[in-house]
């Protein structure tokens, strides 16, 4: 199942320590990355920083001037599934804080984890804490025009409310599929969950099936991860593009897919300063059909 080559910007998640332009231009201009992901919050903290609104400028100006789209991946700590009230808060306000940031940088999206319900009995309170916490800020940054919220399925295990890509249904349900909320695929989270992408036709299928769960259009972005374990595995340990347990053909067929057509692709792989960022930047370009 594929289509003509179509253009699939492909970049990093960036350091951004030392100032937001700062640190994150040198390193998009030396991976050689058309797509940016950054932390705009300590990545296992609740504190919200401010940001500095130099830093902000010269980062979105400079963004715009090469033409690289941003992301901001939420805090790791998100769970709007917790049953513990005062995570549940935080939670949201951290991913108001990252919708705020995200307009004040020019980020298209913001990615959060799906969650866990952490108790087999809270699954269904689980879900409807989602509706909650979601709908009021899907409703505000649909209205301001702001970054969509980008719901990332997890690895696997702990009570997952998605980790499975078919899982995805029931979230978006619970948001009467709000159009501002759309879906991050990552490649090693998907193989941890067990959706086995190196079998041939496996990457294929996996895609086949997001699109079927979510309807076309609601792929927004990609992390594209090999992995150090096996399939099924629950674990989400990244490796470097071709040299982990999925392969280079499952990625092949992920630049082949029509669902990925215009997607940004980010690589969260490994890496020593810019080095293997960079190195699986261009393996991935190499495979565009």
């Amino acid at each position: 199942m594929t289509t003509p080559a179509a253009h699939r910007p492909v970049g990093s998640h960036t350091p951004t320590s030392g100032g937001l332009a700062r640190a994150a231009l040198p390193y998009v201009d030396a991976a050689g990355s058309e797509v940016v992901q950054v932390y705009v919050s300590n990545s296992r903290g609740w504190a919200l920083p401010p940001g500095d609104p130099a830093q902000d400028g010269l980062f979105r100006h400079g963004c715009a001037e090469r033409g690289v789209a941003v992301f901001i991946h939420a805090s790791l700590l998100v769970n709007l599934g917790s049953p513990t009230p005062a995570t549940v808060e935080r939670s949201a306000e951290t991913l108001a804080h990252a919708l705020r940031r995200g307009r004040a940088i020019g980020a298209r999206g913001v990615v959060f984890h799906a969650g866990s319900a952490v108790d087999a009995g809270h699954a269904d309170a689980a879900m409807r804490q989602v509706r909650e916490s979601l709908l009021p800020l899907l409703d505000a940054t649909a209205a301001e025009d702001g970054p969509l919220l980008l719901v990332e399925p997890s690895a696997g295990g702990g009570r997952s409310l998605a980790s499975r890509v078919e899982q995805l249904g029931p979230y978006l349900d619970a948001v009467d599929r709000h159009p501002a909320l759309g879906v991050c695929f990552d490649t090693c989270h998907a193989w941890a969950a067990g959706h086995d992408l190196a079998a041939e036709g496996g990457m294929t299928a996996c895609l086949d099936a997001l699109v079927a769960t979510v309807g076309p259009g609601r792929l927004r972005l990609v992390h594209a991860n090999d992995s150090k374990d096996l399939c099924g595995s629950t674990r989400d340990r990244h490796e470097n593009i071709g040299k982990g347990s999925i392969g280079e053909p499952a990625f092949a067929e992920l630049m082949a897919h029509p669902a990925t057509a215009g997607v940004p692709i980010v690589v969260e792989t490994p890496t020593e300063k810019h080095v293997g960022h960079a190195t699986d930047i261009a393996t991935l370009r190499r495979l565009l059909p």
